[in-house]
């Protein structure tokens, strides 16, 4: 290690000038009140491994890691870093599948205050470069191979183009690629992990990781999370959701989404003593198994998901007697559907409705059920503050639909780097504004009504309609582009592309996907079905009308004779 403690802290001080946190009177209030309980992740790790010691913290695949070995893996991995030249408060991409190196990564990442920037599987070159470059990533860590795709490729072509990137690391093997495996990495560390410098000034107030928005406006922005307000998440949740030390969770959903992270998620589960089940696929052919051989108790999906396996079990019968808790979120479950899940699969039904900015709504294991099947849940936190205003600001009636602000003890104050957005993303007093419509019941239970940004939420996954716009007006032939929202009975929504093309130029729907696929751009983002036309609608202040294509596109598809491109 060659700098001072003292440089360490002032790099540490820098990132918190990029981080906009809590004022110092509310994170005193919610220290004194106990939410925030001074411990980090690495604090966390330790305790539970001395607690808990040889009991299975991780099962994927054939590996079983105990507390004790997932602590002595994060440390080896942790000297292994340092000695690459990884230090604290460098970024760290960790694009991982549902492996058991996603905890060992993260762990060994949490003990030297280096942060990891939590990218998802499907993402491919156009997010994976941006992430390390809007970052300034120093290492980019991947698994082999998955599901057909090698990701080693994807991070030849990531290396070429961010030269700042030092370093690609692999769970499983390297290949022809001249990277770094990680049990290279370990060995390579040896019994050096044993006495290392571990640095001491790493406080649960800091930044621990930085993760993905859903956002709106064009590529996604970085949400940082400090150690105090996600462990205060994760405990809220335990103990909503009734996550103890006998609790096997299996994450069936990629796992560093929020949701199967948090919502208690893995976190929560180790936090708690709990096992953890890595479920590489969600299909009810992977999962039901799993879910019969190592005695599920709890597991979480997206809507789209649900409808799949209710379909199943029906046709199977699979085992699913220890599974006593289906969580469903990410998009709104219809009530239908909602309503069949005891029925089916036998176990109790929580909806989830949360974002990765913070706050998480639950509807209660106790709860009626015509609450659990008809709304989305109330706040966790009695110290979660929510308004529901109309486009002015003001509040509504109780029972009408209005945008959702929210503000609380872990719901973020502001973007990583994002100053300019933050200030139309947050009120002054520090509300955060989801940009989703809802209505609260006279319990307090929010029913979700739709959006207010220009987001479409396919199946849980979010495509910023920016994004999406900007790389198909870099088409010679598109004059211009506009990406809508069409309705779908398994997704909840689908994009739609309105298309003008230049004059004289011609292309079609499937030149138009292909072009978005060579441009790297991950394929749920890519456009279901294209649209052109000469003009497009216009509001009266002449901007381009969104309703009136969702609007168009609603009156084809009902038509007899409506076709999709």
């Amino acid at each position: 290690m060659t700098k001072s403690i003292n440089a360490y802290e002032q790099d540490y001080a820098q990132l918190m000038k990029d981080c906009p946190t809590w004022p110092s009177d509310k994170a005193a209030e919610y220290c004194s009140a106990g939410l925030w309980e001074g411990l980090t992740f690495s604090d966390m790790l330790a305790d539970r491994a001395a607690r808990y010691s040889e009991k299975t913290a991780v099962i994927s695949g054939e590996n079983r890691l105990s507390y004790a070995a997932l602590y002595d893996q994060a440390g080896r991995l942790a000297e292994g870093f340092l000695q690459l030249g990884v230090k604290p408060t460098d970024r760290v991409v960790v694009q991982m599948t549902n492996r058991y190196e996603f905890f060992t990564v993260i762990f060994a990442l949490f003990r030297i205050g280096a942060l990891p920037v939590f990218a998802l599987p499907l993402h491919r070159l156009s997010e994976i470069r941006y992430l390390c470059e809007f970052s300034e990533a120093k290492a980019y860590v991947i698994p082999d191979t998955e599901a057909g795709f090698d990701y080693r490729g994807l991070a030849a072509q990531v290396k070429e183009q961010v030269p700042t990137l030092r370093h690609v690391l692999v769970a499983g093997e390297p290949g022809a690629f001249p990277f770094l495996s990680l049990e290279k990495l370990m060995k390579q560390a040896g019994k050096r992990h044993e006495e290392p410098y571990w640095p001491s000034y790493v406080e649960s107030g800091h930044v621990a990781f930085l993760q993905l928005s859903g956002g709106s406006t064009g590529l996604p922005k970085l949400i940082p999370r400090t150690h105090d307000d996600y462990m205060y998440s994760l405990r809220r949740s335990n103990e909503i959701c009734g996550i103890t030390e006998q609790s096997v969770y299996m994450a069936a959903l990629p796992v560093a989404h929020n949701f199967p992270l948090s919502s208690p998620g893995v976190l929560g589960t180790l936090y708690a003593g709990g096992t953890v089940v890595l479920a590489p696929r969600p299909s009810p052919d992977d999962a039901f198994p799993l879910v019969a051989k190592e005695r599920v108790s709890i597991t979480a999906l997206v809507p789209p998901l649900a409808l799949v396996w209710l379909e199943a079990a029906v046709q199977r019968r699979p085992d699913l007697s220890s599974l006593q808790v289906l969580q469903v979120g990410g998009a709104k479950f219809s009530a239908e559907a909602a309503s069949r899940v005891q029925r089916v699969l036998g176990c109790r039904l929580q909806q989830v409705y949360g974002m990765a900015e913070g706050l998480v709504n639950y509807t209660r294991l106790d709860d009626a059920n015509d609450i659990v099947v008809n709304t989305q849940g109330r706040p966790m936190s009695d110290w979660d503050e929510i308004r529901v205003v109309d486009e002015d600001d003001a509040q509504v009636a109780p029972g009408e639909v209005g945008e959702l602000l929210t503000r609380g003890p872990y719901t973020i104050r502001g973007y990583y780097k994002a100053e300019a957005h933050n200030a139309k993303a947050f009120t002054a007093d520090g509300y955060y504004r989801t940009g989703d419509l809802v209505k609260v019941s006279e319990q307090g239970y929010l029913v979700v009504d739709g959006r207010v940004k220009d987001q479409i939420n396919r199946g849980g996954d979010k495509i910023a309609a920016e994004e999406v716009e900007n790389h198909l007006l870099a088409h010679p032939a598109v004059f211009d582009a506009s990406l809508v929202a069409m309705p779908d009975a398994l997704l909840g929504e689908r994009a739609c592309a309105f298309i003008i093309l230049r004059e004289g130029l011609v292309a079609t729907g499937a030149d138009l996907k292909a072009y978005l696929r060579g441009r790297g751009l991950s394929a749920y983002k890519i456009p279901d079905r294209f649209e052109f036309t000469d003009a497009f609608p216009q509001t009266n202040v002449g901007k381009v009308s969104k309703k009136a294509l969702r609007e168009s596109l609603q009156a084809q598809m009902s038509a007899p004779t409506g076709a999709s491109q």
